[in-house]
């Protein structure tokens, strides 16, 4: 899927691409040679000049790039833009982060994950990385601060699984994407308006080089996909976090052996409904919860389905308790 998501968006650049070339550089491949008569009388086929598509190799060299860059610098890139700062063990908060990390890892049967710690006073979380070895946990200060040790290493366990099950890596190279797409996407609508005297110069000409309805449909898609892909591709990311969230929070109870800590854990992060002002739009699906402040995530309907970074709270909550009562009457059928 994570290849999947890379191929679709370094298409999405080729596009752009293709398109900004037919509309604005007037690109137009040559489909039939040129003949002239040499000396002997006979027609040979004369070299023609045909502009390189530039703005196509330009954005289709980018599309790659940011690709690359996604995979390999994408657990950077998303800690940066949080002003996150690596976990010491000279304060007693981030020390038991510290540890609750090693004993999160040490039950997944993994190395320990870098630990780092938000400059926020919400409560949130997060993981990154592409890979379990390069990967990284990082929560907020007012989380270290709220939550208990059991609730802390619910939350640890949380997102250990995300880097277990390779959502971290899926979501991570989303982010990236999401705001490389966001920054072509606003480049080109800047240069539209610019020149949008000469975009209509290149549409009519494009109609009387023939094919003008088509050109016309052509143009209509190119301009949407411009305008919404910012929308779609975060549409995109947030369905891919609904979906891993479940996931997370059945395997995170399986590493606690105690799903009544994480509870715990998602009421006291549902209370506190200021945003995470530190955690920006581009990676709100990587988070625990909603960093928005808002309650978004436990509306039911269309707005919900398609907007929400995670499925509603009180679901997972639901579930988690589930497996609380399973586990105990396992336990208790279990006792002579």
């Amino acid at each position: 899927m994570t290849w999947a998501v890379m191929l679709g968006f370094v298409a999405f650049f080729l596009v752009i691409g293709l398109g900004f070339d037919f509309f604005y550089l007037s690109f137009r491949p040559v489909k039939t040679p040129d003949y002239v008569m040499n000396a002997g009388g006979y027609y040979d086929a004369a070299v023609s000049s045909q502009p390189l598509p530039f703005g196509t190799i330009v954005a289709l060299l980018i599309g790659f790039g940011m690709a690359a860059n996604s995979m390999f610098n994408g657990a950077g890139m998303v800690l940066r833009s949080t002003m996150a700062r690596r976990a010491g063990p000279a304060d007693e908060k981030e020390r038991r982060l510290l540890n609750v990390v090693a004993e999160m890892a040490t039950a997944a049967g993994m190395s320990p994950p870098a630990a780092y710690v938000v400059p926020d006073s919400d409560l949130n979380a997060f993981a990154a990385g592409i890979n379990p070895e390069n990967s990284v946990i990082a929560v907020t200060e007012g989380l270290l601060a709220s939550l208990s040790r059991e609730e802390l290493q619910a939350v640890v366990a949380h997102e250990m699984s995300h880097i277990k099950n390779y959502d971290m890596r899926l979501m991570t190279v989303a982010a990236a994407l999401t705001g490389a797409i966001a920054l072509l996407s606003d480049l080109s609508g800047r240069t539209m308006r610019l020149r949008s005297v000469s975009a209509g110069s290149s549409r009519s000409s494009g109609g009387r080089r023939g094919g003008g309805a088509g050109v016309l449909i052509f143009f209509v898609l190119w301009l949407a996909l411009v305008m919404l892909a910012p929308l779609i591709s975060r549409i995109l990311a947030m369905a891919i976090s609904r979906e891993r969230e479940y996931l997370a929070d059945a395997s995170g109870a399986e590493l606690t052996r105690n799903p009544l800590a994480l509870v715990s854990a998602l009421e006291k992060i549902r209370a506190a409904l200021s945003p995470t002002y530190a955690i920006n739009n581009g990676v709100a699906h990587m988070c625990i919860t909603d960093p928005r402040g808002s309650l978004i995530e436990d509306k039911l309907g269309l707005t919900a389905d398609l907007f929400a970074t995670h499925p509603p709270m009180q679901k997972r909550i639901l579930a988690l308790k589930a497996m609380a009562y399973l586990s105990n009457s396992g336990s208790a059928a279990l006792t002579p």
